[in-house]
Protein backbone atom coordinates (compact mmCIF):
# COMPACT_ATOMS: atom_id res chain seq x y z
CA UNK A 1 0.00 0.00 0.00
CA UNK A 2 1.77 3.47 -0.54
CA UNK A 3 0.66 6.02 1.98
CA UNK A 4 2.15 9.12 -0.37
CA UNK A 5 -0.79 11.06 -0.52
CA UNK A 6 -1.84 11.69 -4.76
CA UNK A 7 -1.60 15.61 -3.24
CA UNK A 8 2.37 15.34 -3.31
CA UNK A 9 2.64 14.52 -7.23
CA UNK A 10 0.56 16.72 -8.33
CA UNK A 11 1.62 19.25 -11.24
CA UNK A 12 3.00 22.93 -10.22
CA UNK A 13 -0.52 24.15 -12.34
CA UNK A 14 -2.44 22.12 -10.48
CA UNK A 15 -1.30 23.24 -6.91
CA UNK A 16 -1.52 27.41 -8.38
CA UNK A 17 -5.43 26.30 -9.55
CA UNK A 18 -6.26 24.67 -5.99
CA UNK A 19 -4.84 28.01 -4.50
CA UNK A 20 -6.64 30.41 -6.79
CA UNK A 21 -9.53 28.40 -6.09
CA UNK A 22 -9.48 29.03 -2.51
CA UNK A 23 -8.53 32.50 -2.43
CA UNK A 24 -12.24 32.69 -3.73
CA UNK A 25 -13.43 32.00 -0.75
CA UNK A 26 -14.69 34.87 1.54
CA UNK A 27 -14.87 35.02 5.23
CA UNK A 28 -18.68 35.71 4.97
CA UNK A 29 -20.95 35.57 8.26
CA UNK A 30 -22.85 32.47 9.01
CA UNK A 31 -24.90 31.14 7.45
CA UNK A 32 -23.20 32.76 4.43
CA UNK A 33 -23.12 33.08 0.48
CA UNK A 34 -26.23 34.19 -1.17
CA UNK A 35 -27.33 31.41 -3.25
CA UNK A 36 -26.10 32.52 -6.73
CA UNK A 37 -22.42 33.03 -5.23
CA UNK A 38 -22.95 29.48 -3.46
CA UNK A 39 -23.83 28.15 -7.02
CA UNK A 40 -21.20 30.11 -8.83
CA UNK A 41 -18.57 28.65 -6.12
CA UNK A 42 -19.57 25.24 -6.25
CA UNK A 43 -19.76 25.32 -10.03
CA UNK A 44 -16.18 26.84 -10.33
CA UNK A 45 -15.01 23.70 -8.34
CA UNK A 46 -16.37 21.43 -10.75
CA UNK A 47 -14.91 23.05 -13.32
CA UNK A 48 -11.14 22.92 -12.33
CA UNK A 49 -11.43 19.71 -10.13
CA UNK A 50 -13.15 17.93 -13.45
CA UNK A 51 -9.63 18.81 -15.40
CA UNK A 52 -7.09 18.23 -12.53
CA UNK A 53 -8.81 14.99 -11.07
CA UNK A 54 -6.78 11.65 -11.53
CA UNK A 55 -8.54 8.45 -10.99
CA UNK A 56 -8.03 6.69 -7.35
CA UNK A 57 -7.61 3.11 -7.10
CA UNK A 58 -8.08 1.92 -3.89
CA UNK A 59 -5.22 -0.35 -2.56
CA UNK A 60 -5.89 -3.92 -1.73
CA UNK A 61 -5.88 -3.98 2.12
CA UNK A 62 -3.34 -6.11 3.55
CA UNK A 63 -2.55 -6.55 7.26
CA UNK A 64 -0.02 -4.37 8.96
CA UNK A 65 2.07 -5.90 10.91
CA UNK A 66 1.00 -4.27 14.10
CA UNK A 67 -2.39 -2.54 13.76
CA UNK A 68 -2.22 0.77 15.63
CA UNK A 69 -5.06 1.51 18.09
CA UNK A 70 -8.14 3.57 17.54
CA UNK A 71 -8.21 6.82 19.26
CA UNK A 72 -11.51 8.68 19.80
CA UNK A 73 -12.35 12.07 20.87
CA UNK A 74 -15.96 11.57 20.51
CA UNK A 75 -17.49 10.16 23.28
CA UNK A 76 -20.34 7.66 24.22
CA UNK A 77 -23.46 8.24 25.41
CA UNK A 78 -23.12 8.96 28.76
CA UNK A 79 -25.98 7.45 30.16
CA UNK A 80 -24.47 4.20 29.01
CA UNK A 81 -21.14 5.06 30.56
CA UNK A 82 -22.43 5.96 33.68
CA UNK A 83 -23.94 2.48 33.98
CA UNK A 84 -20.32 0.90 34.39
CA UNK A 85 -19.32 -0.42 37.81
CA UNK A 86 -16.70 2.03 39.21
CA UNK A 87 -15.28 5.60 38.35
CA UNK A 88 -16.15 6.23 34.52
CA UNK A 89 -14.48 9.22 32.59
CA UNK A 90 -16.11 11.74 30.07
CA UNK A 91 -15.05 14.04 28.53
CA UNK A 92 -16.00 17.69 30.00
CA UNK A 93 -15.38 21.09 28.63
CA UNK A 94 -14.33 24.30 29.84
CA UNK A 95 -12.57 24.98 33.36
CA UNK A 96 -15.57 25.53 35.74
CA UNK A 97 -17.12 21.95 34.20
CA UNK A 98 -20.71 23.23 33.91
CA UNK A 99 -20.12 25.81 30.94
CA UNK A 100 -23.46 26.18 29.38
CA UNK A 101 -23.56 25.71 25.12
CA UNK A 102 -26.13 26.57 23.08
CA UNK A 103 -28.05 23.34 21.44
CA UNK A 104 -29.24 23.23 17.72
CA UNK A 105 -32.25 21.38 17.10
CA UNK A 106 -32.56 18.45 14.60
CA UNK A 107 -33.44 18.23 11.28
CA UNK A 108 -34.69 15.47 8.87
CA UNK A 109 -32.11 16.02 6.63
CA UNK A 110 -29.20 18.10 6.80
CA UNK A 111 -30.14 21.51 7.30
CA UNK A 112 -29.81 24.51 4.20
CA UNK A 113 -27.35 26.34 6.64
CA UNK A 114 -25.75 23.28 7.58
CA UNK A 115 -25.31 22.46 3.67
CA UNK A 116 -23.93 25.60 2.61
CA UNK A 117 -21.25 25.51 5.99
CA UNK A 118 -20.09 22.20 4.79
CA UNK A 119 -19.82 23.11 1.16
CA UNK A 120 -17.65 25.96 2.32
CA UNK A 121 -15.39 23.90 4.58
CA UNK A 122 -15.61 21.37 1.34
CA UNK A 123 -14.28 24.10 -0.82
CA UNK A 124 -11.38 25.16 2.01
CA UNK A 125 -10.52 21.76 2.33
CA UNK A 126 -10.19 20.47 -1.25
CA UNK A 127 -7.70 23.65 -1.55
CA UNK A 128 -5.48 23.80 1.41
CA UNK A 129 -1.78 22.00 0.68
CA UNK A 130 -0.29 19.26 2.58
CA UNK A 131 2.96 17.57 2.83
CA UNK A 132 3.67 14.12 2.00
CA UNK A 133 3.72 11.86 4.84
CA UNK A 134 5.77 8.40 3.83
CA UNK A 135 5.23 4.86 4.43
CA UNK A 136 7.50 4.67 6.97
CA UNK A 137 6.83 7.78 8.95
CA UNK A 138 4.76 8.67 11.85
CA UNK A 139 1.26 10.67 11.72
CA UNK A 140 1.55 12.82 14.67
CA UNK A 141 -1.50 14.73 16.38
CA UNK A 142 -0.97 17.42 19.02
CA UNK A 143 -4.15 18.24 21.19
CA UNK A 144 -5.95 20.06 24.15
CA UNK A 145 -8.52 17.74 25.90
CA UNK A 146 -10.17 17.76 29.54
CA UNK A 147 -11.96 15.04 31.31
CA UNK A 148 -14.36 14.71 34.07
CA UNK A 149 -15.19 11.88 36.07
CA UNK A 150 -18.72 10.57 37.82
CA UNK A 151 -19.12 8.00 40.14
CA UNK A 152 -21.38 4.75 39.16
CA UNK A 153 -23.45 5.47 42.22
CA UNK A 154 -23.73 8.89 41.03
CA UNK A 155 -22.63 12.30 42.17
CA UNK A 156 -21.75 15.83 40.81
CA UNK A 157 -19.61 15.66 37.48
CA UNK A 158 -16.41 16.43 38.24
CA UNK A 159 -13.38 17.58 35.93
CA UNK A 160 -9.47 17.84 35.80
CA UNK A 161 -7.74 20.86 34.22
CA UNK A 162 -7.42 20.85 30.27
CA UNK A 163 -3.96 19.35 29.38
CA UNK A 164 -2.44 18.52 26.36
CA UNK A 165 -2.45 14.97 24.69
CA UNK A 166 0.26 13.45 22.00
CA UNK A 167 -0.35 10.79 19.60
CA UNK A 168 2.30 9.08 17.16
CA UNK A 169 0.80 6.30 14.56
CA UNK A 170 2.37 4.54 11.88
CA UNK A 171 1.29 5.66 8.68
CA UNK A 172 1.18 1.89 7.10
CA UNK A 173 0.34 0.50 10.79
CA UNK A 174 3.92 -1.54 10.98
CA UNK A 175 5.07 0.21 13.66
CA UNK A 176 4.09 0.59 17.20
CA UNK A 177 2.82 4.29 18.20
CA UNK A 178 2.98 6.18 21.10
CA UNK A 179 0.07 7.97 23.37
CA UNK A 180 1.46 10.88 25.80
CA UNK A 181 -1.22 12.52 28.07
CA UNK A 182 0.02 15.47 30.43
CA UNK A 183 0.18 14.08 33.56
CA UNK A 184 0.33 10.10 33.39
CA UNK A 185 2.90 7.94 31.78
CA UNK A 186 3.95 7.32 28.36
CA UNK A 187 1.20 4.35 26.73
CA UNK A 188 2.71 2.26 23.74
CA UNK A 189 0.77 1.03 21.55
CA UNK A 190 0.57 -2.11 19.43
CA UNK A 191 4.38 -3.11 20.79
CA UNK A 192 5.49 -6.39 22.21
CA UNK A 193 2.17 -8.18 22.45
CA UNK A 194 -1.70 -7.56 22.26
CA UNK A 195 -2.17 -4.14 20.10
CA UNK A 196 -4.04 -1.99 22.76
CA UNK A 197 -6.79 0.09 22.33
CA UNK A 198 -8.27 3.67 23.74
CA UNK A 199 -12.13 3.91 23.14
CA UNK A 200 -11.79 7.10 24.16
CA UNK A 201 -8.94 10.33 26.13
CA UNK A 202 -8.12 9.28 29.48
CA UNK A 203 -8.94 5.49 30.40
CA UNK A 204 -6.48 3.22 31.08
CA UNK A 205 -5.53 1.00 27.20
CA UNK A 206 -6.20 -2.80 27.20
CA UNK A 207 -6.13 -5.51 24.85
CA UNK A 208 -7.96 -5.02 21.72
CA UNK A 209 -10.70 -7.61 20.52
CA UNK A 210 -9.37 -8.27 16.58
CA UNK A 211 -11.87 -7.06 14.18
CA UNK A 212 -10.58 -8.60 11.17
CA UNK A 213 -7.29 -8.04 8.81
CA UNK A 214 -5.99 -4.74 8.13
CA UNK A 215 -6.95 -0.91 8.80
CA UNK A 216 -10.57 0.29 8.67
CA UNK A 217 -12.90 3.22 9.29
CA UNK A 218 -12.54 2.63 12.93
CA UNK A 219 -9.32 1.64 13.31
CA UNK A 220 -7.52 3.71 10.52
CA UNK A 221 -3.83 4.10 9.13
CA UNK A 222 -3.09 7.11 7.63
CA UNK A 223 -2.17 4.69 4.47
CA UNK A 224 -5.65 3.79 4.45
CA UNK A 225 -7.42 7.12 5.16
CA UNK A 226 -5.55 8.34 1.82
CA UNK A 227 -6.93 5.34 -0.18
CA UNK A 228 -10.82 6.33 0.94
CA UNK A 229 -12.84 7.39 -2.02
CA UNK A 230 -13.47 11.00 -2.37
CA UNK A 231 -17.20 10.89 -4.16
CA UNK A 232 -19.48 11.92 -1.11
CA UNK A 233 -21.56 9.18 -1.83
CA UNK A 234 -19.40 5.94 -2.01
CA UNK A 235 -18.09 7.39 0.82
CA UNK A 236 -20.54 7.90 3.16
CA UNK A 237 -21.69 3.93 1.83
CA UNK A 238 -18.26 2.58 3.08
CA UNK A 239 -18.44 4.66 6.39
CA UNK A 240 -21.91 3.09 6.98
CA UNK A 241 -20.97 -0.31 6.39
CA UNK A 242 -17.88 -0.43 8.50
CA UNK A 243 -19.44 0.82 11.34
CA UNK A 244 -22.49 -1.45 11.50
CA UNK A 245 -22.95 -2.71 14.71
CA UNK A 246 -21.25 0.11 16.72
CA UNK A 247 -24.21 1.30 17.69
CA UNK A 248 -28.42 1.64 17.67
CA UNK A 249 -28.06 4.85 15.43
CA UNK A 250 -26.34 4.59 11.71
CA UNK A 251 -27.07 7.92 11.12
CA UNK A 252 -24.83 9.11 14.57
CA UNK A 253 -22.44 6.17 14.06
CA UNK A 254 -21.58 7.79 10.64
CA UNK A 255 -21.58 11.34 12.03
CA UNK A 256 -18.81 10.02 14.61
CA UNK A 257 -16.96 7.95 12.74
CA UNK A 258 -16.46 10.75 10.00
CA UNK A 259 -15.70 13.60 13.47
CA UNK A 260 -13.06 11.05 14.69
CA UNK A 261 -11.29 11.19 11.07
CA UNK A 262 -11.14 14.68 10.85
CA UNK A 263 -10.20 15.01 14.54
CA UNK A 264 -7.46 12.28 14.81
CA UNK A 265 -5.74 11.72 10.88
CA UNK A 266 -4.61 13.59 8.73
CA UNK A 267 -6.32 13.26 5.56
CA UNK A 268 -5.73 14.42 2.14
CA UNK A 269 -6.85 17.73 1.29
CA UNK A 270 -9.82 15.86 -1.54
CA UNK A 271 -10.47 12.86 1.71
CA UNK A 272 -11.22 15.83 3.97
CA UNK A 273 -13.53 17.68 1.35
CA UNK A 274 -15.31 13.95 0.88
CA UNK A 275 -15.67 13.71 4.31
CA UNK A 276 -17.49 16.99 4.90
CA UNK A 277 -19.63 16.37 1.69
CA UNK A 278 -20.56 12.91 2.81
CA UNK A 279 -21.72 14.45 5.99
CA UNK A 280 -23.71 16.66 4.41
CA UNK A 281 -25.86 13.70 3.38
CA UNK A 282 -26.70 12.44 7.27
CA UNK A 283 -30.10 13.33 8.34
CA UNK A 284 -30.42 15.73 11.66
CA UNK A 285 -26.62 18.16 10.97
CA UNK A 286 -27.73 21.35 12.40
CA UNK A 287 -25.41 24.47 12.69
CA UNK A 288 -24.53 26.31 15.45
CA UNK A 289 -23.35 29.60 15.41
CA UNK A 290 -20.85 30.20 18.31
CA UNK A 291 -19.00 27.33 19.75
CA UNK A 292 -15.90 27.00 21.57
CA UNK A 293 -12.97 25.00 21.88
CA UNK A 294 -11.19 23.35 24.66
CA UNK A 295 -7.66 25.92 23.47
CA UNK A 296 -10.78 28.86 23.80
CA UNK A 297 -10.86 29.37 20.00
CA UNK A 298 -14.51 30.48 18.78
CA UNK A 299 -15.68 29.34 16.08
CA UNK A 300 -18.46 27.99 14.24
CA UNK A 301 -19.89 24.15 14.49
CA UNK A 302 -21.85 21.82 12.42
CA UNK A 303 -23.63 19.29 15.06
CA UNK A 304 -26.31 16.34 15.28
CA UNK A 305 -27.75 15.46 18.32
CA UNK A 306 -28.63 12.04 19.46
CA UNK A 307 -28.77 10.44 22.62
CA UNK A 308 -29.46 13.58 24.74
CA UNK A 309 -26.02 14.52 23.71
CA UNK A 310 -25.37 16.94 21.06
CA UNK A 311 -21.79 16.36 19.43
CA UNK A 312 -20.32 19.58 17.83
CA UNK A 313 -17.46 19.85 15.47
CA UNK A 314 -16.11 23.43 15.45
CA UNK A 315 -14.34 25.50 12.42
CA UNK A 316 -12.86 28.75 12.00
CA UNK A 317 -15.75 30.72 10.83
CA UNK A 318 -12.90 32.80 8.42
CA UNK A 319 -10.48 29.96 6.92
CA UNK A 320 -13.01 27.19 7.88
CA UNK A 321 -10.20 24.72 9.46
CA UNK A 322 -11.27 22.24 12.05
CA UNK A 323 -10.27 23.29 15.54
CA UNK A 324 -11.92 20.48 17.61
CA UNK A 325 -14.97 19.05 19.07
CA UNK A 326 -17.43 19.11 22.00
CA UNK A 327 -20.02 17.56 23.08
CA UNK A 328 -23.23 19.15 25.11
CA UNK A 329 -26.56 17.88 26.84
CA UNK A 330 -28.97 18.39 25.25
CA UNK A 331 -31.46 17.25 27.60
CA UNK A 332 -31.18 17.65 31.44
CA UNK A 333 -29.66 14.76 33.21
CA UNK A 334 -27.55 13.45 35.93
CA UNK A 335 -24.60 15.18 34.84
CA UNK A 336 -26.34 18.69 34.37
CA UNK A 337 -28.89 20.57 33.16
CA UNK A 338 -29.28 20.59 29.15
CA UNK A 339 -26.34 22.92 27.94
CA UNK A 340 -23.67 21.66 30.01
CA UNK A 341 -20.63 20.98 28.33
CA UNK A 342 -19.72 17.55 28.78
CA UNK A 343 -16.60 16.84 26.18
CA UNK A 344 -14.16 19.25 24.44
CA UNK A 345 -10.84 18.65 22.48
CA UNK A 346 -8.94 21.25 20.25
CA UNK A 347 -6.70 20.04 17.55
CA UNK A 348 -3.13 22.03 18.11
CA UNK A 349 -0.91 20.51 15.39
CA UNK A 350 -0.64 17.84 13.01
CA UNK A 351 2.62 16.64 11.20
CA UNK A 352 4.29 13.57 9.83
CA UNK A 353 7.86 13.06 12.18
CA UNK A 354 10.33 10.53 11.41
CA UNK A 355 10.11 8.51 15.04
CA UNK A 356 8.21 7.82 17.60
CA UNK A 357 8.18 10.88 20.24
CA UNK A 358 9.82 13.47 17.40
CA UNK A 359 7.96 16.56 17.49
CA UNK A 360 7.72 18.57 14.69
CA UNK A 361 9.16 21.76 14.42
CA UNK A 362 6.15 23.66 14.51
CA UNK A 363 5.10 21.96 17.63
CA UNK A 364 6.20 23.04 21.15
Amino acid sequence: MNATPRRGTQRPSEESERRELAELLPPPTVPGLDADRQLRLREELLRRTATAAEPQARPAPRAPYRRPARFRIAVPALACALAVVGVVTVDLGGPAGHDRAAVAGGGVAGTSHAVQLLDRIALAAAGAEQSTVRADQFVYVESRVAYAAQSAAGGPVTMAPVHTRQVWLSADGSGPGLLREEGGPDTRLGENGPVLQLDRPGETAGPDTPRGNGPSISAPTHAYVASLPTDPDALLKLIREQTRGEGQDPDQRAFTAIGDLLAETWAPPQVSAALCRAAERIPGVTVVASAVDAAGREGVAVARTAHGQQTQWVFDRTTYAFLGERTVLAEAGDAGPAGTVVGTSAVLAKAAVDRVGELPRTAG
